[in-house]
């Protein structure tokens, strides 16, 4: 989809590589298709480390069903967000949250999906870069002395990698996910392994960090399930508006992305009772020898390779909004979009790893205000009609230019958002505050931001004639 009225000069975006609207016919991914990319994107490292937190506070049976129910419900929140319009006008998350935040205001959401989703590449590429390195000590191809400059050297492999993956846009990210969608199924057979040899460990396993309250104990649970995947909010947009119609992407967006992670946390969880550590090449030696080891070691380094490849392709199409990105070649545009995981990656590869609980409640005190704010706008105050070239176009007198391109109830209800998850959990210390027992963190700041945008906007905007309701 190219504008005709450009320079000749200018360089033609095909349309799965730009951020423009895509057309029904450029909207080819089928329900299997759409399924496939979204549980390879789902199974990654990431439901180990997910399944560890879990693990520090609750038992196998318990910590499977609180994950499952938070994921479920973060899962429907993610999708009753952006997925409407996402999937409706073939456009990315960005583009979505511009009717509520503004033509200059979707910055503030664009911001946070480069963050997590930098955030989440960084981590994943570490660890493939740790397991490729554990995978070659185990062949006998490396001594354990050459691991210092063998892991960010493998970082900076994988990055090219997902380069060399991309440069076909949506056509690389479709046919790398066929293939290591395979990999989803080596998880399932790993966990069969673990719960089979060790079952009566796992069931005798007392979590490390168990409160005595064990409501605080089960709702911290479902809090890191709803959380971890809110996370997904960054990635569905580019991703869904490859279907043609909601009906195609339903079912793959409730059980393609949301199932996978509360599942293969299981080996984390089981993981971190038995043998205090979550990661499955680390453990797997230890159950069924070197040829289990190695079988693990590629299921974590094609898992995390396939999560990276759709994290900077939904990363590559947000950046495309920003002025100056948005006619870049998509090579150039890759590698601004890989770059500042490559820094991560080979100069402080430790970071993520430390604070992965906080980046977590990161993620909730981010998304969760920004999700309340969608829902609120598209469903309560919009009734479903969105002026979709005001989303694209923005200067003065268009719908969503507000007040010089920032709308005030969207910037208040995320300030009310935040404040509301910081109250009822400390994102550093884990230390809650009543009601979070019995509501999570999640859902009352889900409330509260969209109570707010739905207020001021009835007071303060839609009086003033502003947002094109």
């Amino acid at each position: 989809m190219t504008d005709t009225s450009l320079p000749h000069n200018t360089i033609e975006i095909e349309a799965d590589k730009s951020a423009w609207p895509l057309l029904k016919h450029e909207r080819n991914w089928g329900p299997w298709q759409l399924g496939i990319s979204l549980a390879t994107a789902a199974a990654a490292t990431w439901c180990y480390i997910i399944g560890e937190y879990t693990g520090y506070y609750l038992g196998f049976g318990q910590g499977f069903a609180a994950l499952f129910a938070g994921s479920m419900i973060g899962m429907l929140i993610v999708a009753l967000a952006a997925v409407p319009i996402c999937i409706r006008f073939g456009v990315d998350s960005i583009a979505s949250c511009k009717p509520q935040f503004g033509s200059a205001g979707w910055i503030i959401p664009a911001a946070l999906q480069q963050i997590s989703i930098v955030g989440w590449n960084s981590l994943l590429l570490i660890f493939f870069a740790k397991s490729t390195t554990q995978l070659l000590i185990a062949l006998g191809v490396i001594p354990d002395a050459d691991t210092v400059w063998l892991v960010p050297g493998t970082i900076f492999l994988a990055c090219a990698l997902v380069f060399l993956f991309l440069l076909k846009g949506s056509g690389g990210l479709d046919r790398i996910a066929k293939i290591l969608v395979a990999h989803v199924f080596v998880g399932f057979w790993m966990l069969y392994i673990l719960v089979t040899q060790r079952w009566d460990d796992i069931e005798a396993a007392k979590p490390a960090y168990a409160a005595p309250d064990a409501l605080w104990n089960y709702t911290t649970g479902v809090e890191i399930g709803i959380v971890s995947l809110l996370s997904w909010w960054p990635y569905i947009g580019a991703m869904v508006r490859m279907a043609p119609k909601g009906r195609t992407a339903a079912v793959p967006v409730m059980i393609g992305m949301g199932a996978p992670v509360p599942i293969l946390s299981l080996i984390g969880i089981a993981g971190i009772l038995v043998l205090q550590v979550s990661d499955p090449a680390e453990w797997m030696r230890t159950i069924g020898g070197p040829v289990y080891g190695i079988i693990a070691l590629l299921f974590v380094a094609a898992a995390n390779l396939g999560t990276a490849v759709a994290g900077v392709y939904a990363s590559a199409i947000g950046l495309r909004h920003f002025p100056g990105l948005d006619r870049v070649s998509w090579p150039k545009l890759l590698l601004i979009t890989i770059a500042p995981v490559v820094l991560v990656g080979l100069f402080i590869p430790e970071l993520f790893f430390a604070n992965f609980g906080s980046f977590l409640a990161f993620i909730g005190m981010a998304f969760a205000p920004l999700c309340g704010i969608q829902i609120a706008d598209y469903f309560f105050l919009r009734h479903r009609r969105i002026d979709i070239r005001a989303m694209f176009v923005g200067g003065p007198g268009t719908s969503y230019r507000f007040w010089s391109g920032f709308n005030p109830a969207a910037l208040l209800a995320m300030a009310g958002g935040c404040g509301t998850y910081l109250y009822l959990l400390n994102p550093l210390t884990y230390v809650s505050h009543a009601p979070y027992d019995y509501t999570t963190a999640t859902l009352p700041t889900l409330f509260v931001s969209g109570l707010i945008h739905i207020i001021v906007t009835r007071v303060v905007v839609q009086p003033a004639g502003k947002g094109g309701y």
